[in-house]
């Protein structure tokens, strides 16, 4: 065992590796919890039980608008707290009507005085001003506190999981309805949020994958967006011009004008990066910008459906869909299995094959690379064009399998969300398929996250943030989890700067 200076036995940090994924996974869980803290400072009746004067919520008119505020914004505002099923204490006469919230049937002990909420709803607006109100006894601050921090997470995190998983017993039972009858409406119904995830989940993985072919090259691919553009944009022309095709070549073939594309626009800044040494980074962010005003041209010019008062293209041909797996609502279709199979396509290129060596070595260290006879320049063009065309396959997803049409805005972000994958990845396939799932979780989720517990959707865009964070500045999880870093954790994702 080592020891220190002072001669004493070192204690001994702990080792979390799981094949090099322990620190993201570790990154994700924090990240989860400081998302949880800021849903809890961010919930409205935790932030009123820390105020000396809390909330009186009277019917009818208020009695001081600096304390009281009317049932029905009650209801609202504290969502989290007051809702049917709950019982509350009930009062006549000049006193309030409602004087703490009891959370369970068996905490009434005096049904001429205390009653549940619905039916204080129905009886609060025949009472007087001033003799009817809630009041929000907090009892106990800190526990309450803490009790009411802990159910806004909880009911968060909830909303989250239902609304990106789905609602077990609900699935359960259309489940057993279609056992019983045949009938598979319910369970399709129930299993929709599941599939919005994957669906989510299907772009992130080709983009994913992009930047991190990218990164195992040594290169800063951060063009994905604009490869995607390009790529949805050329299979969007192939889609609806060929319409005569049948389905078993003309999606295939529109399939491959997506790939097609996004490499395009790949190779340019490769190219530029081989023969004149401009950085990748740049050229990538700048070919961004113009393929978004060449979309922007196009869908306003020669690709504008004919009679449409906004900039979209015609809608592609039914043979260039991809499949659905399901009917309606769910809207799953052949993106995810083709995403698997190019995913277990670029790990099979990297660490099988002669070009993945040389692309990885290349990546490593060029110029050990150029002495051993590797032709480093055409390794660069060759990892653009490879990383430019998986990007391109996220956009023909986007436009084959969903819209069937190109729309201006229609990527929410995922070549700029990407970068992120593919170092919460590890810039390994599999890694990347993981990170994906869990992005398109986290964004499928938040939706109802927002709707179902009141918490704003960008709770989720601070957690994703979080997480990047710490996968940036692994020694954070170390120092917090007391781990020591594995041989593959210490090796640079990146060993060419500005200057290579």
């Amino acid at each position: 065992m080592a020891q220190n200076n002072n001669g004493k036995k070192a204690k001994p940090s702990r080792r979390f590796s799981f094949g090099g994924f322990g620190v993201p996974i570790l990154a994700v869980v924090v990240g989860l919890l400081l998302g949880g803290l800021m849903v809890a400072v961010s919930d409205p009746v935790v932030l009123r039980s820390l105020s000396p004067n809390p909330w009186r919520v009277a019917s009818g008119d208020t009695v001081n608008p600096d304390t009281d505020i009317d049932l029905n914004m009650a209801l609202t505002i504290h969502a989290n707290d007051l809702t049917v099923g709950d019982y509350v204490a009930f009062k006549r006469g000049t006193g309030f009507v409602l004087r703490e919230v009891v959370p369970t049937i068996a905490d009434i002990v005096d049904s001429d005085t205390q009653i549940d909420l619905e039916r204080a709803k129905r009886r609060a607006p025949t009472l007087d001003s001033g003799n009817a109100a809630i009041v929000l006894s907090f009892g106990d601050r800190p526990l309450f506190t803490f009790q009411a921090a802990g159910r806004a997470v909880f009911k968060a995190y909830r909303a989250l999981f239902i609304g990106s998983i789905g609602d077990p017993s609900k699935i359960s039972a259309g489940w057993a309805e279609y056992r019983a009858t045949g009938d598979s409406q319910s369970f399709r119904d129930a299993m929709r949020p599941i599939s919005e995830s994957l669906v989510t989940s299907i772009p992130y993985i080709f983009a994913g994958l992009s930047v991190a072919l990218g990164f195992r090259a040594g290169l800063f691919n951060i063009g994905a967006e604009g490869q995607i553009f390009m790529g949805a944009t050329l299979a969007t022309y192939v889609g609806y011009t060929f319409t005569n095709l049948p389905a078993i070549l003309h999606l295939p073939l529109a399939i491959l004008a997506g790939m097609v594309g996004g490499a395009i626009w790949g190779i340019i800044p490769g190219w530029l990066k081989a023969r004149t040494g401009a950085h990748e980074l740049i050229n990538t962010i700048m070919m961004n910008y113009i393929a978004f005003r060449i979309v922007s041209w196009l869908l306003r010019g020669p690709m504008q459906r004919p009679g449409a008062g906004k900039p979209v293209s015609p809608v592609i041909a039914e043979s260039a869909y991809l499949p659905q797996f399901f009917g309606a609502p769910v809207r799953l279709h052949a993106g995810l299995v083709l995403a698997v199979l190019v995913a277990v396509f670029v790990w099979w290129l990297l660490f099988k094959t002669t070009i993945g060596f040389e692309l990885r070595t290349v990546g490593a260290n060029p110029n050990a690379a150029k002495y051993s006879g590797m032709n480093v320049a055409r390794n660069i063009i060759i990892a653009m064009g490879i990383s430019g065309g998986l990007a391109g396959l996220a956009g023909a997803n986007e436009v084959l399998g969903l819209n069937h049409f190109l729309a201006e805005a229609f990527s929410p972000g995922y070549g700029f969300d990407s970068i992120a994958l593919a170092l919460l990845g590890k810039s390994h396939p599999v890694g990347v398929v993981l990170a994906a799932l869990l992005f398109g979780t986290l964004r499928s989720g938040a939706t109802s996250m927002q709707s179902l517990a009141q918490v704003p959707i960008d709770i989720i865009t601070m957690i994703q943030a979080l997480v990047i964070v710490f996968i940036a500045a692994p020694e954070i999880i170390r120092w917090i989890f007391r781990l020591r870093a594995t041989g593959e954790e210490e090796k640079t994702v990146f060993t060419r700067g500005w200057g290579s």
